[in-house]
């Protein structure tokens, strides 16, 4: 299959020997390729390369012509000859300038983006320029042998006898120079015209018989490469892939642009002065000393190897880059020798070069690995025309003998044929057992075993091979002969299965047993098992067929070409053949194709195709379909004809489906076919005059479509007219139709609850209250009477209803209470929970709105709310087995409701602007809140501003020594930014003022008469007697109240009795004294023998000091009660199960007013302001309409 590298120079085109013979020194083409200029003697000769004929011989030098050059735009040429002179000439071959130098030219180069040219003679250069009037010249201390130009123009490189090169400006400034070690002369300089290079690069030959590459700073690419022989010329192919190079070894030789030598392109008889590449081609002209002008054409021919998708050729023919056709992957291997052959199967890759073999192998057995490692060399030169690799073997083909070689070099085998050996490909087999399918030129067709020394004939024919492959199942055989005939054998009968015109290769699917390609005539060829074949166009050899990819192997690119495979799948769809079409499927065809396949498959009843078909194009319809069919199979069901009619359903072969759901008894099938599609006017015309229940149903169920396309009043008709109510009322109510529900709902058998049911949720939703309480009075249904006018807020009507039917009480009154909540009318839901029994819940609600309120900052509030709780609590402490919690419970809320009263002046202080108390009276406040908060502080109650507001009064006050202990209190806080500044200041100043309370702010004991500190350890009690302190709910005073309790055994009531009496003290005192008048003079004598009464214990106590650390109540009886006068008594009459609490005035001119709800005394004053200015008691804001008031 390869063809030498490079073919001999096939008689060169033109082998020119001018008359009489004179040396062509230099060669130019014209830059389209259309001309050669040639200096020979001291004529420049102008050749016709399509012909190489001579056009014209140009006269103008006297002497000897050594250098021509074109210049890149192909309008002008020029010549240098010994007599010292350039001559330009124009492309018509007129000379229209001349100009000279000092000394014989050697060489002329013209830049490649300028018109400009340099001339070089034996001591200077010279630059010139169309544009410019004289030429620009720059001496040298050699002689000049050659020049050429970078790419772009920018810089000369100049080589002299000296062996130096100088690179030079196109001003002619040296810019950098090199010295070549031994200093021969450099004959040759060429630059390389890629374009793909990074950097630019001069090759540099010289007659010290080397061959090297610098870059454009000077620096050398590589070592120096010996040639044997003095170069006279270098010369680079187009893009600079190659170079041509000639000298004292009278031949052409072609080396890689690393200077590889590839070998000879021709021989001469005397040196060779000078080569040229034609541009854009693999023509070469040669120039010799004798005269000779040779014309070569260089043919490089595919060097390569094929297995499966693994594909190995040559490349710029020193490297071998394996590519993968399927992943694009390519690995590139440097051999840097000339690649002769190339072979690879499997794991394996065999490369062979001039003197030895290389065989390589994969790192990894993974399908896309690309790493190669050498496994083993062969230094040994052999003679081929193919090679091919094993696994273990080499095998070597030339001309009839094919020798089998191990990997270490040694020959195990041979085998001698009768004819010439044309065609050999490896078709696998165990490790060291491969087969190997071998045609001969006579047409004898082998199977060789490289572990057999025996050759099996598979068959014989009368024509030549070309070509060979073998199916997948190796029962076929099919041959390419000389006549480009594909013929196909069938190899266990040798007989001939057809045979098809025009191929020139030949490829059987890897996948497919019944499947080949080939190729010919600009066209691709598939067939499938006997049918027709199917042709496109495509250029090229097929190598390979795997799937649905061809591996297409044109001039020297292998390309894999996806080919679908639909036309041999619908032929055997033709036949109704659905499994051989499901496997050609597979190789690869369209969606449309695999939808095709799926629906013919399934027309034909071969579901398991189909179900594959379906899977292929993701069809989950069909595959539903498919697996309903196969389920109904189990069951024993097995109607073909109504299996296809429910193919033809899906196939939206609509009546036809009918026909056979007909024909086979299910017209049900057939109705519900019609009513899906809503088809309603075919499902009547199918359904004629049938079954009223198929008829009611084909209502529903157009009803429901139309309930679909939104058209809802028609599909709430339909549903009512086919009796389906709730279906009817559903959509009336989403759509709010108020006069139809009432009409559907007065309709209705009051039976029919659920349908009525409904009507009424949705009255009741349209805010149609009164026609929902109507329906469900026609239900009977009074509980949910009840639910609605409670939802409603109608208040009235639900009690109504409850009075007449109490079961009902929990449903009312609960809500009842829950609103009456909600809307702050806390008394109200108070007696709703009470009369719902529902105690629990009105404390949980009262609970979180008085958290809420101290959250909120709001403490008035939660006063009230604690208030409230504490009543609460009292209320259900009637309740014996809740009576101790719940008395628990109302003095700790009586004890917080008074804090947060308290607290809400001290709140308002701090933060507002502006306050409404009076400075005695926050100093009051702020001393009672301290007294109280000893053990814990309530939530949202602040220490630093309670000890902020008494540090600031008691400053005001006098009270130097209390405010100094609430600054040093105030310190062991965290104290806000706002106060931080205040308070620092405050402490420095209070140091400044006497340590000592003011005695005029002193609170004394109403009892004892002792004064007390303001600065009291023991709360608010009296450190002398330890009663407690009464004071004034708005300004905090202590108040002129002493508290008394009953004698046992007397009753509140008697107490009441006995007080509401007020015996007068004059009568009392004729039972114990004695008054007598001795002149102007009276007497008053006590009579101890009368009856004692106990006397007064508040006068008694007046001047007691008790000094005891337990506080002693006064206990009155029932002459002290009658004593008394019930102007100077208030009574705190708490309901059961508490005792009222009795206090006594000791300055009956101090007027005190107690709210007979909440029991919080007051100074009449006081009381009678904040009940103007709130219409309230300010503590637990009863109205002063109340009766009681």
């Amino acid at each position: 299959m390869d063809i030498p590298f490079l073919q001999p120079p096939t008689t060169s085109i033109h082998n020119v020997r001018p008359s009489p013979p004179r040396g062509i020194y230099d060669i130019a083409f014209k830059p389209d390729g259309t001309q050669l200029i040639v200096a020979s003697g001291n004529r420049v000769l102008v050749y016709d390369t399509s012909d190489g004929t001579l056009i014209q011989p140009l006269k103008g030098h006297r002497d000897t012509v050594y250098c021509v050059a074109y210049a890149k735009d192909g309008k002008r040429f020029a010549s240098g000859s010994a007599d010292k002179s350039i001559i330009i000439w124009t492309s018509k071959l007129e000379g229209i300038l001349k100009y000279t130098h000092n000394d014989s030219i050697q060489c002329i180069a013209y830049n490649p983006v300028t018109p400009q040219l340099a001339s070089c003679s034996s001591g200077d250069f010279g630059l010139w320029s169309p544009e410019q009037k004289s030429v620009s010249k720059h001496k040298v201390n050699s002689k000049i042998s050659c020049c050429s130009w970078t790419n772009d123009g920018q810089y000369l490189a100049i080589a002299l006898f000296s062996g130096i090169v100088s690179i030079r400006s196109k001003n002619g400034e040296e810019k950098v120079r090199i010295e070549r070690p031994g200093g021969v002369p450099v004959w040759s300089i060429c630059w390389n015209p890629s374009k793909d290079e990074h950097t630019d690069i001069l090759a540099v030959a010289d007659w010290g018989q080397r061959l090297s590459f610098y870059q454009l700073s000077g620096k050398q690419i590589g070592k120096d490469r010996a040639l044997n022989f003095d170069p006279c010329c270098v010369s680079y192919f187009t893009k600079g892939e190659y170079i041509v190079m000639g000298g004292s070894d009278k031949q052409v030789s072609l080396y890689t642009k690393d200077g590889v030598h590839l070998g000879i392109i021709g021989e001469q008889q005397s040196w060779v002065w000078t080569c040229r590449v034609k541009p854009d081609s693999n023509y070469v002209v040669v120039g010799c000393q004798d005269g000779t002008i040779a014309f070569y054409q260089i043919i490089f021919s595919t060097v390569h190897g094929l297995y499966k998708d693994r594909y190995a050729y040559r490349d710029s023919m020193t490297d071998v880059i394996v590519q993968h056709l399927i992943t694009e992957q390519k690995v590139r291997i440097r051999c840097r020798e000339l690649v002769k052959k190339i072979a690879i199967y499997k794991n394996r890759l065999a490369i062979q070069l001039p003197e030895k073999i290389l065989i390589y192998e994969l790192f990894s057995e993974d399908n896309t690995d690309m790493h190669y490692r050498v496994k083993e060399k062969i230094a040994k030169k052999f003679e081929c025309n193919l090679l091919v690799v094993c696994s273990q073997h080499l095998i070597l083909c030339l001309e009839k003998r094919l020798q089998c070689l191990s990997f270490s070099g040694v020959k195990e085998r041979e085998w001698l044929m009768e004819s010439l050996i044309r065609y050999i490909k490896v078709i696998g087999g165990p490790t060291g057992r491969e087969g190997l399918l071998v045609g001969l030129k006579n047409g004898q067709i082998l199977k060789i075993f490289v572990d057999n020394p025996f050759a099996i004939v598979l068959l014989k024919q009368a024509t030549s091979v070309r070509c060979l492959d073998m199916s997948m199942s190796r029962n076929k055989l099919a041959v390419v002969d000389e006549h480009n005939t594909c013929l196909v054998y069938d190899l266990n009968t040798k007989e001939l299965l057809f045979q098809e015109p025009n191929a020139n290769s030949v490829a059987w699917n890897t996948q497919c047993e019944n499947m080949l390609c080939f190729a010919g005539g600009g066209f691709l060829n598939i067939k499938a098992s006997n049918f027709p074949v199917h042709q496109q166009k495509l250029q090229g050899f097929v190598v390979g067929y795997n799937g649905s990819k061809i591996f297409c192997l044109h001039v020297y690119a292998m390309s894999a070409v996806e080919v679908p495979q639909s036309a041999p799948m619908y032929q055997y769809l033709e036949k109704k053949m659905y499994k051989e079409a499901y496997q050609i499927a597979c190789l690869g065809v369209t969606e449309n194709d695999w939808r095709d396949l799926a629906m013919e498959a399934l027309e034909g009843m071969d579901f398991e195709t189909a179900k594959k078909a379906f899977v292929r194009v993701r069809d989950l319809r069909y595959l539903e379909l498919i697996n309903n069919i196969e389920e109904r199979k189990k069951h024993g069901e097995n109607d073909k004809e109504l299996f296809l009619a429910d193919v033809h359903a899906y196939q939206a072969k609509f009546h036809e489906a009918a026909k056979l759901y007909k024909k086979t008894g299910n017209n049900g099938r057939a109705l519900n076919m019609y009513t899906d599609l809503r088809m309603f006017d075919y499902a009547k015309d199918f359904l004629g005059s049938g079954d009223p229940k198929d008829t009611k149903m084909l209502i529903t169920k157009q009803a429901d479509w139309a309930r679909n396309i939104n058209e809802p009043k028609a599909a709430a008709e339909m549903y009512l007219s086919a009796g389906e109510h709730l279906k009817a009322i559903e959509i009336i109510g989403d759509h709010g139709w108020v006069d139809m529900l009432i009409d559907v709902a007065r309709k209705l058998n009051k039976a029919e609850r659920e349908p009525l049911s409904r009507c009424a949720y949705f009255l009741k939703k349209l805010q149609h209250p009164g026609y929902a309480v109507e329906t469900y009075m026609k239900m009977g249904d009074l509980e949910a009477q009840v639910m609605l006018h409670v939802e409603t807020r109608n208040w009235e009507e639900a009690f109504s209803l409850v009075a007449k039917h109490p079961e009902f009480k929990d449903l009312v009154y609960i809500p009842y209470a829950q609103w009456l909540a909600e809307n702050d009318q806390f008394e109200e839901a108070q007696k709703a929970f009470h009369k719902a029994g529902q105690q629990d819940e009105a404390v949980k609600v009262l609970e979180q709105l008085t958290h809420n309120a101290v959250l909120e900052s709001r403490f008035n509030d939660a006063a009230y709310y604690y208030w409230m709780l504490s009543m609460q609590c009292l209320d259900i402490a009637r309740e014996k087995e809740k009576q101790l919690e719940m008395l628990k419970k109302f003095h700790h809320f009586q004890n917080l409701a008074e804090l947060y009263h308290a607290y809400h002046s001290i709140q308002r202080y701090t933060d507002e602007p502006f306050s409404s108390h009076l400075p005695e009276a926050l100093f009051n406040i702020s001393r009672f809140l301290l007294h109280n908060l000893t053990k814990e502080t309530p939530l949202g109650i602040s220490k630093v501003n309670t000890l902020f507001a008494l540090a600031k009064q008691s400053k005001a006050m006098g009270a130097y020594k209390l405010a100094r202990h609430a600054y040093d209190k105030l310190q062991g806080l965290r104290i806000p930014t706002r106060f931080q500044e205040s308070i620092e200041l405050g402490s420095l100043r209070i140091r400044s003022k006497p340590f000592h309370d003011s005695e005029e702010i002193v609170p004394m004991c109403y009892r004892c008469s002792t004064n007390n500190p303001l600065l009291n350890n023991q709360g608010n009690v009296c450190i002398n007697c330890r009663q407690p302190f009464v004071f004034s709910a708005s300004s905090y005073e202590v108040l002129p109240l002493v508290q008394f309790y009953l004698e046992e055994g007397i009753t509140d009531e008697e107490a009441v009795a006995l007080i509401d009496r007020e015996v007068p003290r004059t009568e009392l005192k004729k039972d114990s004294w004695q008054e007598k008048r001795i002149g102007d003079s009276e007497t008053l004598q006590f009579d101890c023998t009368m009856a004692k009464i106990d006397a007064d214990p508040f006068t008694a106590k007046l001047s007691f000091e008790q000094g005891s650390s337990e506080f002693v109540p006064v206990v009155v009886n029932r002459e002290v009660l009658q004593t008394m006068s019930k102007r100077d008594v208030l009574i705190k009459r708490w309901p059961k199960p508490l005792r009222w609490h009795y206090y006594r005035s000791l300055l009956p001119d101090v007027s005190i007013t107690m709210c007979p709800t909440c029991f919080q005394m007051f100074h009449s004053e006081d009381y009678e302001l904040l009940v103007l200015q709130h219409n309230c008691c300010p503590y637990c804001r009863r109205p002063i309409d109340e009766p009681g008031s």
